[in-house]
């Protein structure tokens, strides 16, 4: 049994001109033990559906379609009753450490929050654990850090104790919103090292969201890759870098830097991905890539394509699905 299945999500927005469809008929299933990469530009859906899959839209989203959390429906879930298992069996790292951490309350204390309200642990205990846990992110002086205030800390180390809130209760899936947003390369290297022993040492389900994929080549099993709302690829992330099947992942791949091609003083601009992202406000009648796709024919604007396997193990919305690289050589991934 697959640890989180979402099936069909669709999230829409009431705004001034009408429903923005956000997220539009996603889904995907994450195994115990599994590390799952929502991939995509930003604006494509990857943070909503996250949010959608916690239950934390804004009252002016609706959600609609199937969330399972080890074969339960947990969609239909009443507030409170979603609170109980927040943080318990679902937990997030959300993007932004300074906004999301209370700057008048100690770290140890914001920790501990979540172990008195979830394990019933008596104050100090609560501290104890919090001490714990910080050394488990890999804080040095965790017995002394653990009464320092945000503001204290660096941008990684705030982002270590996010991390330890999201995994104080040893949840079942935890979903992480670029965690390595805005931190330079050896702290991301150090925060994917720490994601991945603690995957392995708590037994969790990871979905990592990024718009990086050095870091997807780096920590992730299968990927998931979003565009306008749509899942437009899916696969292993060997297969998919290896035989990419849409034009749109090709694109993203195009434009990674290629360190070969800098010692190689290959001169040239890294390829970008023509036009606009549609707008969201109405159900799609074409192919949603259609308008920057150089593969599009006829056939793409006549209706929107379905997921179907393109490739082993591989999955493609595409009229025109294979592999068709501007660089033949491997994908060289930061």
């Amino acid at each position: 049994m697959a640890r989180l299945e979402v099936e069909d999500l669709h999230v829409r927005f009431d705004t001034d001109e009408g429903q923005t469809l956000a997220v539009n008929g996603v889904s995907f299933s994450v195994e115990p033990g599994e590390v799952l990469a929502l991939v995509g530009e930003s604006g494509c859906g990857k943070s909503m559906t996250a949010m959608a899959t916690m239950g934390l839209l804004p009252p002016a989203a609706s959600r609609s379609g199937s969330i399972r959390l080890e074969g339960r429906e947990i969609s239909g879930l009443s507030g409170r009753e979603m609170r109980r298992i927040l943080g318990r069996e679902i937990s997030m790292i959300f993007q932004e450490p300074m906004t999301s951490l209370n700057p008048v309350f100690t770290v140890g204390y914001q920790i501990g929050e979540v172990l008195r309200r979830h394990e019933g642990l008596s104050r100090k205990k609560a501290r104890l654990r919090a001490i714990e846990l910080l050394d488990l992110v890999r804080i040095p002086a965790a017995d002394r850090r653990v009464d320092e205030y945000p503001h204290q800390m660096s941008g990684g180390m705030r982002q270590r104790v996010m991390i330890a809130m999201a995994v104080a209760c040893n949840p079942k899936v935890l979903l992480a919103d670029e965690p390595t947003t805005a931190l330079d390369v050896t702290i991301q290297a150090q925060i994917l090292d720490i994601v991945r022993d603690l995957q392995h040492q708590l037994d969790t389900s990871v979905v990592m969201i990024t718009h990086d994929l050095g870091v997807v080549a780096d920590i992730a099993d299968r990927v998931v890759v979003m565009y306008a709302g749509h899942v437009v690829e899916t696969g292993a992330v060997d297969e998919l870098f290896a035989s990419t099947q849409h034009p749109y992942t090709l694109g993203l791949l195009g434009s990674v830097p290629r360190p070969d091609l800098v010692l190689a003083d290959v001169q040239g601009r890294l390829a970008e991905i023509p036009g606009m992202v549609p707008t969201l406000h109405e159900p799609p009648t074409e192919c949603v890539f259609a308008p920057r796709c150089p593969r599009v024919s006829d056939d793409c604007r006549t209706e929107m394509p379905r997921l179907a396997e393109t490739a082993p193990g591989q999955w493609a919305a595409c009229v025109h699905p294979g592999v068709a690289r501007a660089h033949p050589t491997e994908v060289v991934l930061p």
